[in-house]
């Protein structure tokens, strides 16, 4: 009887004990995208400065994850890691890449115990194992629970599309991109390097028409746009770059339609008929100039466009009668053609439908990206055998400040209801073969509106993270939508990366300053370069006489004026827009200044009272008031530096509201 009650407590006491480790396991971490599998163990593996990123030395592709790893763990933390040949030790990260046909090209392992164990087929798939480490990391001041993660895909081209040609995207912002995109994982950048705005806007007169092409051209000189290009090098680092963090960049030519600007530059080049934004289909020039411009990037041993695909664009030409659509679909198989005589997959808008005709057009190997169900029906296409990328308009453009689609995506929306499988109000089964992936996009239709890259990041940036999630969870994340949308501020753009001056948390005082200094390097002293949205900017002013032109506060991408250019008012510029308040010093006035900003609005007080509020106006462009444009005055506040001023200033105080 004793034994059996021994027995009985002893298998109680397991019990116990085993409900109690139950309890006491970690819950999955908190990532962008949801980890696909965990099963959590106790304690928690803490990364110090004698941690070491350890890889074998016959594997020269885990030492470039292992370098890159430790670069961006420095700019995150601050704490240089070393990196070893050999194998982990306790307290150690290992990073080995072997080959496991569960996880795929992209999928991974990691074993947190009491070192950290990263296995993956590919590079590609360790560097996502090390984005995975470097959220946990700056979620938790370094600190990785200890578990199990088994992490791949559902899509395996995750998209994100950003209109260079109708607004200069400078290059230092796309190489941010890069950076921010690979940190939640999402594998491609699709660049739209020419466009142009509508005519509507600007008297119908195209030649009075902005439009942009983004690259300098030997073949074409002057062909580049004067407010903004890349050079060849320059686009050639970024994509070297991209290669690097696992992102691959597609760049786009858009033809026959949104083509103004190759119009501008070869007017013989314009459709009479249609439109001077579309190629003249019927003009044997038209095709001498494509075929050109494609053997200028394409072509030679090292080609300016290095990866593996290339947009030919081929998205809304007319097709008001049966002989422009025959042409059209001729155009778009010479264009699938001569960007596979280069080595590259091609990919094009779909427009077949649109375009529905007897002349074939190319199918094999061609990437369609599903925009429009109207202009191509998913089905019938894939039913013709494309491949295809879903980026149903309705779902997944933005664009700023328009009016129409988006100005935001619907996050909520996409997070709980979406994913690459609807194409329009069309569902295919989740992981369909020829749905290789999914994307979004920011159209810069309205060009001049104002629209700066900050604002167009503040709206990029919860698409991101949730595009991230619905490319790679797929279907049923578990995480519900208002936590995530909570949980994901705490994430940063990536590391070392702050587009857009965010400053997560509740209201805190960001800057303090009793005296300003003129030519001074703020940045250096304080960290802070900006400051984002919602924010004040207060401080005390003795003003002395100043030049028209006179900076109080710079940055690389904004200047604050005590006299602005033109007419000596407080004002600001950023993106070569010029806004300025109705409000000027007198010579030896004292004042308290307070500037507010949002992502709608900047406001000015002086001695406590409301100045002036530049929003959003409304801008017509005829009697009738058919044609408007909505003009966005924000600034994220410019703190890198001071200009060269006379006045006093002081008592400088920077608040964030901690959105």
């Amino acid at each position: 009887m004793k034994n059996r009650f021994s027995l009985l407590l002893t298998a109680l006491l397991l019990c116990f004990t085993l409900q109690l480790n139950a309890q006491n396991k970690n819950a999955k971490p908190f990532v962008i995208p949801e980890l696909r599998e965990w099963v959590g163990a106790t304690g928690e593996f803490t990364i110090t400065e004698a941690t070491k990123v350890v890889y074998s030395k016959s594997q020269p592709e885990a030492a470039n994850v292992a370098q890159q790893f430790i670069f961006d763990y420095k700019k995150m933390t601050g704490t240089e890691l070393q990196v070893v040949a050999g194998k982990a030790g306790k307290g150690d990260i290992q990073i080995t890449i072997k080959n496991n046909k569960k996880l795929g090209n992209e999928g991974y392992k990691v074993t947190i115990a009491n070192n950290v164990k990263i296995e993956a087929t590919t590079a590609r798939g360790a560097f996502w194992a090390t984005r995975t480490l470097l959220q946990i990391a700056e979620q938790n001041a370094g600190k990785l629970p200890k578990g199990n993660i088994v992490d791949y895909p559902d899509y395996e081209m995750r998209s994100f599309m950003l209109d260079c040609g109708r607004k200069f995207i400078p290059i230092s912002f796309l190489h941010e991109y890069v950076d921010f995109m690979a940190y939640y994982k999402m594998n491609t950048f699709h660049i739209h390097l020419n466009d142009n705005a509508f005519k509507q806007y600007f008297g119908h007169d195209w030649a009075k028409t902005p439009s942009g092409f983004r690259l300098e051209s030997d073949f074409f000189p002057g062909l580049a746009s004067r407010d903004g290009y890349y050079t060849k090098e320059e686009f050639i680092e970024l994509q070297k770059h991209a290669e690097k963090v696992g992102v691959e960049i597609i760049p786009e030519f858009d033809v026959p339609a949104h083509s103004l600007a190759f119009v501008h530059y070869r007017p013989e080049l314009g459709s009479k008929e249609y439109g001077l934004d579309h190629l003249d289909l019927f003009n044997p020039a038209t095709y001498t100039f494509v075929d050109s411009l494609f053997m200028e990037y394409l072509g030679g041993e090292e080609p300016v466009f290095r990866g593996p695909r290339f947009h030919v664009g081929t998205d809304e030409y007319s097709n008001r009668d049966t002989a422009v659509v025959e042409k059209f679909r001729y155009f778009t198989d010479h264009c699938i053609r001569e960007a596979e005589k280069y080595g590259k997959q091609a990919c094009v808008w779909g427009a077949l439908t649109h375009a529905k005709g007897n002349t074939p057009v190319k199918v094999d190997n061609v990437l369609m990206y599903e925009w429009y169900n109207g202009y191509a029906d998913p089905t019938e296409m894939m039913k013709l055998g494309y491949d295809v990328i879903s980026i149903p308009d309705g779902y997944t453009y933005i664009v700023p400040a328009a009016g129409y689609y988006y100005d935001y995506l619907n996050c909520n929306f996409l997070y709980d209801s979406w994913t690459p499988a609807q194409i329009g109000n069309q569902k295919f089964e989740e992981k369909h073969p020829q749905i290789k992936g999914g994307s979004f996009a920011v159209w810069n239709d309205h060009a001049g509106n104002g629209i700066s890259c900050k604002d167009i990041h503040y709206r990029v940036y919860p698409a991101m993270q949730t595009m991230a999630v619905k490319m790679w969870t797929g279907a049923k994340p578990t995480v519900p939508f208002a936590e995530f949308n909570q949980a994901r501020l705490a994430l940063s753009d990536a590391p070392g990366v702050n587009i857009a001056g965010r400053f997560s948390g509740e209201k805190r005082t960001i800057l303090e300053a009793a005296n300003v200094a003129a030519n001074t390097n703020l940045a250096a002293k304080t960290g802070v370069k900006e400051i984002g949205f919602d924010y004040s900017v207060s401080f005390d002013i003795e003003y002395n006489c100043e030049q028209n032109g006179t900076a109080l506060f710079e940055s690389r991408d904004a200047v604050f004026y005590l006299a602005d250019p033109a007419q000596g008012k407080l004002g600001f510029s950023r993106d070569g827009y010029l806004n300025t308040f109705n409000f000027r010093f007198y010579p030896g006035e004292k004042a308290q200044v307070t500037i507010c900003g949002n992502e709608k609005e900047t406001k000015l007080y002086v001695n406590g009272k409301l100045i002036e509020t530049l929003d959003k106006q409304t801008i017509y462009h005829n009697e009738g008031g058919k044609d408007k444009m909505y003009y966005v005055r924000t600034l994220v506040f410019p703190l890198e530096k001071t200009g060269n001023f006379n006045s006093n200033v002081t008592n400088l105080k920077v608040t964030n509201y901690g959105k």
